[in-house]
């Protein structure tokens, strides 16, 4: 059986506990994170902007995704560049259908390669 390390895959760690996080990140398995708004709200966090910050300075140079969590598209789409700005190694996630079960599509097909850059790492 091959080791995690051997496997050609990339590991990303999802959640939004900023302890259990940095924890993730001593690991050298855990490439990435990925998290979203209902882990924040769960996680009890009340400004997405503040904790964005505060984890992309404690976590600089591994790729962190955050997603949009408006409903409307312009606002998503105003979220997602937002959002994208935050830092270089940071991705932004519009989801493939918003809350109301519309698609996200034209959306996703319109503004992905100017929202988001690819994770190269």
């Amino acid at each position: 059986m091959q080791s995690a390390a051997d496997l050609k895959i990339k590991l990303f760690a999802d959640g939004a506990d900023r302890a259990t996080m940095l924890e993730m990140y001593r690991n050298p398995l855990i490439q990435g994170f990925t998290t979203n708004p209902t882990l924040m709200r769960k996680a009890g966090i009340a400004d997405y902007a503040a904790f964005a910050r505060d984890i992309l300075q404690a976590i600089p140079d591994r790729p962190i995704s955050f997603e949009v969590f408006a409903d409307d598209f312009r606002e998503m789409e105003r979220q997602a560049r937002i959002i994208a700005a935050w830092g270089p190694n940071v991705n932004a996630k519009i989801p493939i259908t918003n809350t109301k079960g519309e698609p996200c599509f034209n959306l996703l097909l319109r503004e992905s390669s100017s929202i988001s850059r690819p994770c190269s790492r």
